[in-house]
């Protein structure tokens, strides 16, 4: 499904996301690589091991990324102009190698732009849990969105 128009949404609409993913070691060290994160707590397994969580946690970084992305499908996909930013970004339980992870999105505001009659501003709601249920991460994404042309 390619994302939708401004005009599309209303505030309440859900989207479970379909796609899982299944968090790897190679994810976690390429986002670690990539970021220049030496955080040994992600790193180095006989640290982690001494740790309260007793193995490695994934960068959450990777876990923010990967919530994001896995909602542009449905959501923006070749109707954004621009993300605006983020806010609320808090990451309730760790995230480990090996869990599987799924995300949903709901529409929390929308508002014309004041600048652009062409796009309207959406805040979406992304939410990110674990196999068990639990929520590993939540963040609002406010993004500048075309309007149905017309």
């Amino acid at each position: 499904m390619a994302g939708r128009y401004y005009d599309d949404w209303t505030i309440g609409d859900t989207i479970v996301h379909d796609l899982e993913r299944t968090v790897t070691e190679a994810d976690n060290l390429t986002i670690c690589t990539m970021t220049h994160n030496p955080q040994p707590l992600h790193l180095s397994r006989a640290y982690a091991e001494t740790t309260e969580f007793g193995q490695i946690v994934v960068n959450g970084i990777f876990t923010f990324g990967l919530m994001v992305g896995v909602s542009v499908g449905e959501t923006t996909l070749g109707t954004l102009v621009a993300n605006l930013g983020y806010d609320k970004l808090v990451m309730p339980a760790p995230v480990f190698i090996g869990d599987t992870l799924r995300a949903r999105t709901e529409i929390i505001a929308l508002r014309e732009s004041k600048s652009r009659p062409d796009a309207g501003i959406i805040t979406f709601g992304h939410k990110m849990f674990n196999q068990r249920d639990k929520l590993v991460c939540e963040s609002l994404r406010m993004a500048l969105i075309l309007k149905r042309p017309v």
